[in-house]
């Protein structure tokens, strides 16, 4: 695999530079969302299909949360946390 670099590689080069940095931070919340909620669907072994099963969300919606293409509210977060057997909890941090 010559030329092979990883995702965190490339974040890391990419970070490097000012403008994407800003961008970047911008959105860190919405990506901090995206990542906890894959996170805690694969620790329940559920896929996408099986959660739409559960909750009556359609899967590419789930799919949409996932890849960040989607803008989920407040109650679509709750029902997929629902059906992972999760409560969701936001909180606020300083910067």
């Amino acid at each position: 695999m010559k030329n092979c670099i990883t995702f965190d590689d490339f974040l890391e080069e990419k970070l490097k530079d000012k403008e994407f940095k800003k961008g970047y931070d911008e959105l860190e919340g919405e990506y901090e969302i995206v990542r906890a909620f894959m996170k805690a669907r694969k620790e329940k072994n559920i896929t996408q299909k099986d959660l739409s099963k559960i909750t009556g969300i359609a899967q590419g919606d789930i799919s949409k949360v996932e890849s960040g293409n989607g803008n989920p509210t407040l109650k679509l977060l709750n029902r997929l946390a629902e059906g992972l057997g999760l409560r969701m909890k936001i909180s606020f941090v300083p910067l």
